[in-house]
């Protein structure tokens, strides 16, 4: 079972929303608003979240619906990832650099062969100690908010503005 399972399972009995006016999701999607005022700024269908902490996984799948995506998959292993990107078809992927376990630097390679477009997610801002094949792809720095998510998603799809 893949985190979004487990999540969607979890939540089904969790009651939704805030005391009345403390709805801090106005104000996460005024920031992410495309320039244009339009709310969202992407189209992709289905993400991949590659990341080991549920908690990070699901602030960034939040994040995420905000700027338009509108199935977000969560997995916490390479393995994981390879199973479910080898079943469904994905606009896109968030990989955490460090899963605990490794590395997710082989993954990434396999999305590059696949043509699949990501980005990795770390706590360090620094991507001089990554491998020199991968050292040019988007970094989204831990901790990351709302602002640093759509500006992470600019530069992975710079059209899009």
């Amino acid at each position: 079972m893949v985190y979004s399972e487990m999540v969607a399972e979890f939540t089904d009995g969790v009651p939704c929303g805030a005391p009345e006016g403390n709805d801090v999701g106005e104000t996460a999607r005024a920031l992410l608003q495309a320039p244009d005022g339009v709310h969202g700024i992407m189209s992709a269908i289905r993400v991949l979240v590659l990341e080991d902490s549920l908690i990070i996984a699901m602030e960034a799948e939040d994040m995420l619906r905000l700027a338009g995506v509108e199935n977000i998959d969560i997995v916490g292993s390479v393995e994981q990832a390879r199973a479910v990107i080898a079943a469904e078809t994905y606009d896109f992927a968030l990989l955490d650099v460090n899963l605990g376990e490794g590395m997710s630097f082989g993954f990434a390679r396999h999305l590059l062969d696949l043509d699949i477009p990501f980005g990795f997610v770390s706590g360090y801002s620094d991507t001089g100690d990554f491998p020199p094949d991968l050292q040019h792809i988007p970094l989204l720095v831990k901790p990351f908010d709302e602002t640093a998510m759509r500006e992470f998603l600019l530069r992975l799809f710079p059209a899009v503005v």
